[in-house]
């Protein structure tokens, strides 16, 4: 049986489609100037070669018209592809009030995804089909990247921080995802799949699921484990900022910078206080670090997302 060929992998997002034209675009255009410049010098090497009867008289030594435009309309034309693809990469970067998130935290040598209501996958990842997507990253031991080719899209999740990455998919099916950072002796079997669903399967698999708390309901257990309530309460008598809201709000800080609030900037409230002190409080909070997991951590901070009521954090 012949193996159909296709010159590029499937176009299962929407930001293949258009990194695809973008590529293209590229391609005709650089391949459109190497073959000018080509032409032009086999013409000339040919036309003008040692013993050619070709005329050499009234050779202009300077064309200021020729040169600016030489010059100017290839700028240009690279200037406008520059321009396309800076718009396409921020696209994948842009916080979208309305995407889903899913936290995918790296381990050597898997995947695992969870997702807002407790839904828990390894080495799958099930996403609704045409509704936009946020991907949460972060790594429990070393830099993997997560890499599906059908997407165009890589990422790298990284132990320490958090990144994120957005897209819509836009093709129901099964993708392969890679980790494309060698990450150790099994790199190579760190694989896994892409489900995409259209929305009404995807909400069906998704409450069959296992039965076990939500995210959001998990990290308020673990908010009054580790005694947070105890100073973050409406009524604690700790002077602390407010957290409702908290995410995507700006917060002032103590030395005058000015932030927006996102998962990053709470892991690090949590693991790291004394490193970006919200102005008008006191550097009183103690570090967790070493004490909570990174998904632990995830399920703490979609709880501050969907917390409603008057809770307060401190970020000292």
């Amino acid at each position: 049986m012949s193996v159909p060929f296709h010159l590029l992998p499937a176009d299962g997002a929407q930001s293949a489609t258009r990194l695809d034209s973008l590529a293209l675009c590229l391609l005709l255009l650089t391949g459109a100037v190497a073959l000018i410049l080509l032409v032009m010098m086999v013409v000339f090497c040919v036309r003008y070669r040692a013993a050619s009867p070709a005329n050499r008289a009234g050779a202009r030594e300077k064309d200021l018209g020729l040169e600016v435009a030489w010059t100017l309309i290839p700028l240009l034309l690279f200037l406008g592809l520059y321009a396309w693809g800076a718009v396409d990469y921020a696209a994948l970067y842009k916080p979208d009030p309305a995407a889903t998130p899913v936290f995918v935290v790296a381990k050597q040598w898997m995947w695992k995804a969870e997702h807002r209501n407790g839904r828990r996958e390894v080495g799958e990842l099930h996403l609704p089909l045409g509704r936009p997507v946020r991907l949460v990253l972060t790594s429990q031991d070393v830099i993997h990247s997560f890499f599906v080719p059908d997407f165009r899209i890589k990422q790298d999740a990284v132990p320490g921080r958090y990144t994120s990455i957005g897209f819509t998919p836009s093709k129901a099916g099964e993708y392969r995802l890679y980790c494309a950072e060698f990450c150790g002796t099994e790199h190579a079997m760190m694989t896994g799949k892409i489900v995409v669903q259209p929305p009404s399967e995807f909400a069906r698999w998704l409450a069959e699921g296992p039965r076990q708390p939500g995210m959001a309901q998990r990290g308020f257990a673990l908010f009054r484990r580790y005694g947070c309530s105890g100073c973050h309460a409406a009524g604690s008598s700790v002077h602390a900022p407010d957290l409702t809201n908290l995410l995507g709000r700006r917060v002032h800080l103590q030395d005058g910078r000015e932030l927006v609030a996102d998962e990053a900037y709470v892991r690090d409230a949590i693991l790291v206080p004394r490193k970006d002190v919200v102005a008008g409080y006191e550097a009183i909070m103690p570090s967790f670090a070493g004490q909570i997991g990174e998904e632990d951590l995830l399920a703490i901070i979609e709880y501050i997302r969907e917390s409603g009521h008057d809770e307060r954090a401190e970020r000292p």
